[in-house]
Order: C-alpha cells, then sequence, then structure tokens
C-alpha cells in the first residue's frame, strides 16, 4: 500500500490530533489503531448491566502487557496498604504488584474512558532539572506551548475558568460547569484547613457546542459517552481530520514492525487486520502515538540490521524514564444524602499542592479533586459489593440509608524517573501474533513513597473535615501498580545522548519518525491529566512534519 505522505500509529489523544493537524496543512494521511471503533450503542449506560462493565471495551480494545517483579513492602508504611472493609486488603503478600495499565485500544484511545480533565501543565514542572535537580527539562517554555493549548481547547471543547498560575491568550470556549451539592460541602468544610478550590477544566460541554449536546450529568464518563457531549477524540479530531477528504482512518490495524534503512530513515511499516492479513505501507513519514507503553514497545519489536537495539534507540533509552501515575483516594459515607451517585467526576480540583516545591520535604506537586464517580461508586451493585456489609433485610435497609452518600477524595502526584521504572520486552508472554508483550517494571523511591503519604494524610483529613464517617476503602499506588497517566519513555530533549527525540517530537537518528504521545514527557507534571498536553504537543509536532515537508526533509 503506498500513496501517504504520513502514516500515524494510534488513534488515541496524540495520533488523532496530529492527523487532525496534518490534513488540515494539506498532507495525506494513514491514521491506524490496533482497537476496534466504538459507537454511542457500544458504551453501556442503556443496559440493564451497566453497572458491570467498567469503560468501553469490545473485543480487540485491551491490550496485554506483563509486569516485572516488583519492591517488597515495609511494615513501616502498612498505612499506606489498599484495603477495603468488606474484602480486606487488595494486594495480598509482602511485595507491590502490578495490577493494571488503564489503557483503551481503539479509535479515541484511553479518551473513550477518561473523566475529560483538561489540564495544562504548570510551566515550573517544565523545568524540574535546572530548578529543582530531579527529572529533566521541557526543551522549550510554557510560551512556546500555548497557542496549540488553545487550539486543543478550542476543538475540545473545554469548559473552564482562568487560573492564574497558567497562563492563557484566550478564554476558554465554554464557562466553567457549576459545581456539584457534595463539590460545593467540600469546599465549604475544608476551608478552615486553608484548602481552595477551582471549577476543574473539562473536555465536556457545559451548553451545547459544535454540534453536540451539553452534559446530563450521569456521572458515567469513564464508561464512554453516548451524546459526544464529552471531547473524546472519537467526536472532535478525527472527524475533522476525516471531513478534509486527506485522512483515511482503519480500526483494527496491528502495526508489528517498523522498518529502518541504512539511511536513518522508515522505509515501511506492516500491520496485521482484523482478519488477520499482514499488509507492508510505504511511506515518507510515520507518526507513533500508540501511547507510553505500546509506543516503546513497537520501537524494541522493530529491531533489525539497520537498528540493532530497535528503532530509535541508539542511546538504549527506548523505554526508560517511565513515569506512572502517583495516586491515592480515601473513600467514606457522608450521614447527609449528597447525590454523589450523578453530576461530573471532578467538577472541582485544589491545585494548593502543586508546584514542585509544594510539599515539606519531597520534590514534586500534587493535587486534589472529588473521585466518587471516577472510583465508580454510582450504582447499588458498588454499594452492595463495596460499601454496605449484611445480607437480607438489614441489607437492603442499609443500602437504601447510604446510596449516594459515598464521598471519594483522591489526589495524583508528580512521578520522577527511576532506574528501576522502565518499559521492555516479555520474554514469556506474546500477543496473538506471538510477538513479545511489553512488560513494565517500576520501583518507587523514598520520596515518591513520601509523596504518597502526603496525599494519604490531605484526602483523610478532607474527608474527615466534610463530616464523613470513618473510610470504608482506601488504595494507591505504594502497593499497586495502577496508572492510567503514564509518560516518559521516549523523552524530548536537545540531547541525543538523554533523549530519544528532538523538541519536536522527531527523532534524533530516525529522520522521517515521530513521537505524538506522553512518551516524550521529560516530566510529568504535578498530577495535572496529561490529554489536553499530549493533543498541544501533537499539533506542535504536526506543524513541524509540515514545515519538514515543505523543506523536502521527509
Amino acid at each position: 500500500m503506498t500513496g501517504h505522505d504520513v502514516v500515524v500509529v494510534g488513534a488515541g489523544a496524540g495520533g488523532a490530533a496530529c492527523a487532525w493537524g496534518l490534513a488540515s496543512a494539506g498532507l495525506s494521511v494513514l491514521l491506524l489503531d490496533a482497537g476496534p471503533e466504538f459507537s454511542p450503542t457500544d458504551y453501556p449506560s442503556h443496559r440493564p448491566d451497566w453497572e458491570r462493565i467498567e469503560s468501553p471495551d469490545k473485543p480487540g480494545s485491551r491490550g496485554i502487557h506483563a509486569f516485572a517483579p516488583m519492591q517488597k513492602l515495609s511494615p513501616a508504611h502498612d498505612h499506606l496498604r489498599s484495603w477495603n472493609h468488606i474484602s480486606g486488603l487488595m494486594v495480598e503478600g509482602d511485595a507491590r504488584r502490578g495490577v493494571a495499565y488503564q489503557h483503551v485500544r481503539g479509535i479515541g484511545g484511553s479518551t473513550l474512558h477518561f473523566d475529560a480533565e483538561s489540564h495544562r501543565l504548570l510551566p515550573a514542572a517544565m523545568t524540574m532539572r535546572s530548578q529543582f535537580g530531579v527529572g529533566a527539562d521541557w526543551p522549550f517554555p510554557y510560551a512556546e506551548l500555548e497557542p496549540y493549548y488553545i487550539t486543543a481547547e478550542t476543538l475540545s471543547g473545554v469548559a473552564g475558568a482562568a487560573d492564574p498560575a497558567r497562563p492563557r491568550s484566550a478564554p476558554y470556549p465554554l464557562e466553567p460547569h457549576a459545581p456539584g451539592y457534595a463539590s460545593r460541602l467540600l469546599t465549604e468544610r475544608t476551608r478552615h484547613l486553608g484548602r481552595t478550590w477551582r471549577p476543574n477544566p473539562l473536555a465536556i460541554l457545559s451548553r451545547a457546542y459544535d454540534g453536540r449536546p451539553g452534559c446530563n450529568y450521569c456521572a458515567q464518563c469513564n464508561r464512554g459517552c453516548p451524546r459526544r457531549d464529552k471531547g473524546s477524540v472519537d467526536v472532535t479530531y478525527v472527524p475533522k481530520a476525516i471531513a478534509t477528504g486527506r485522512c483515511r482512518v482503519l480500526s483494527g490495524a496491528e502495526v508489528t514492525g517498523l522498518s529502518a534503512g541504512p539511511d536513518n530513515r522508515i522505509r515501511a511499516l506492516t500491520y496485521r487486520d482484523s482478519a488477520g492479513q499482514t499488509h507492508e505501507v510505504k511511506t515518507r513519514c510515520v507518526v507513533v502515538a500508540a501511547g507510553a507503553i505500546e509506543t516503546p514497545r513497537l520501537l524494541l519489536l522493530s529491531a533489525g540490521p539497520h537498528a540493532a537495539g530497535g528503532v530509535a534507540n541508539e542511546q538504549g533509552l527506548v523505554g526508560r524514564n517511565l513515569l506512572e501515575t502517583l495516586h491515592w483516594t480515601t473513600c467514606a459515607l457522608h450521614p447527609e444524602s449528597l447525590g454523589t451517585h450523578r453530576g461530573l467526576p471532578s467538577d472541582i480540583i485544589c491545585w494548593d499542592f502543586n508546584a514542585p516545591d509544594a510539599i515539606p520535604g519531597v520534590v514534586g506537586g500534587c493535587r486534589f479533586a472529588p473521585v466518587t464517580a471516577s472510583m465508580l461508586l454510582t450504582g447499588p451493585v458498588s454499594y452492595a459489593t463495596r460499601v454496605v456489609e449484611g445480607w437480607g433485610r438489614s441489607h437492603r435497609e442499609k443500602m437504601q440509608a447510604s446510596f449516594g452518600n459515598a464521598i471519594a477524595i483522591g489526589a495524583i502526584g508528580e512521578s520522577l524517573p527511576d532506574p528501576g521504572t522502565y518499559v521492555d520486552l516479555a520474554p514469556d508472554l506474546t500477543d496473538p501474533h506471538g510477538l513479545p508483550a511489553a512488560r513494565i517494571h517500576s520501583h518507587l523511591d523514598d520520596m515518591a513513597i513520601g509523596r504518597i503519604e502526603f496525599m494519604a494524610a490531605e484526602c483523610r483529613r478532607m474527608v474527615a473535615a466534610m463530616g464523613a464517617g470513618a473510610p470504608f476503602e482506601e488504595f494507591g499506588a505504594y502497593d499497586m501498580f495502577s496508572s492510567t497517566h503514564v509518560f516518559g519513555t521516549a523523552r524530548m530533549g536537545t540531547d541525543p545522548a538523554t533523549s530519544v527525540v528532538n523538541a519536536h517530537g522527531r527523532a534524533h537518528h530516525c529522520k522521517n519518525l515521530f513521537i505524538s504521545d506522553a512518551s516524550v514527557f521529560p516530566s510529568s507534571g504535578g498530577g495535572e491529566a496529561p490529554s489536553l498536553t499530549i493533543q498541544a504537543l501533537a499539533l506542535r509536532t504536526a506543524r513541524a512534519i509540515r514545515d519538514a515537508a515543505a523543506r523536502r526533509e521527509i
């Protein structure tokens, strides 16, 4: 197959945004994704078993991955173990365990599952090495990314309010959502703790916009949005890219390798379609946007005569510098009827400790938000299995008295590079095509554990300040790897000795290869959700490809 200027691998936030940017600039694009297409009827909200389905799920929408053995747990940190008052410890034994990489394959990628938080990075989080001596700096300043943030917010339909810590050149396209009752109570009851809360910027429509309806506040964002009011990329960038007439989209097309030539260029790629047939695609330019686990896997799988250690892996950095989701959540029952089974997953956010130096004794910040819906505490099954003990009439009465009263306060913090945290190829697990799966290694150092400890203490303080009872469930990253936000495995930078791609996502040693996902992040930020930044970077990368094509460099 030939005839495309650029082939984009992965139709999630980075791939879809890049495909739109390229097609809008006049380049012909082939957008491939290993997973299926989704339609509104694929989401479970209308089904009687809706609560049994945690996120968009169709054949082919789940990848496989392995976990390497992880570190021992210390009795000194037993207060950071994950537990539920009915089922007990979530991680048995004395070692940390790999639980999940929360990733969706398909047209839309993990934006099908996300809660639509649309955060800009705090500028200080982009200079972690020069200011704080850890991690790596971004190779360009916040101001250079800011115009692309504006475009991404406009295309996604972000509702938000200005934040002086994150300068902007234009207002959000939509006004912020009004906070729900539980969030208003949280704001009021934590004021004496010095906590400040702001509207959470969300790619969820607060009114009709761009041919899509406003949100109905059903609280099922991470199960997929059948109304299309959530700005997942399958309802924003993808149809706009197709509408240019220059973008072809193929689902069920799993790319299995990139072929590098002797001239430091990708000559072709191969993919297998849903029928099991293998195809070769020759192209002038390849953009890999498969996510921070699958992108390094593909590059490592592509080892060959002209890429001995894998494509773009001349310095052995592909897969290194993995940054994971450091998180904590405390869940409790409130005596009042709060209606937390409906609304938005996280309508307000606390940035008080977001700055890299905001937490005493550690480097790297964090954020807090109400996350009751994100924790799937929105239906009777979750209450019956996680919240209320017992059986029979007593159980039914407790259910009636407690339903809608659960509150969960969650935190996400900075993740810094660790030599023990990286991605490689699994020696003993293969995918359906017989190719090695990605293997995730994870190690938390003392500073990471200190960050989790701070987040747990603050979540508990806030839950208590709201007037809730003792927690019925708590969980976090101390004893389990369960990540939605992963970054850094093909880091960007100016020095080929310490980075995989340059400031525009272009591989240092493979001149027609670009990477357009969170793999390129030099730092994770202090809890910011990455989707908006991925989109902004992808738009910037598309501009660089357009300019390189105009100069006949690709």
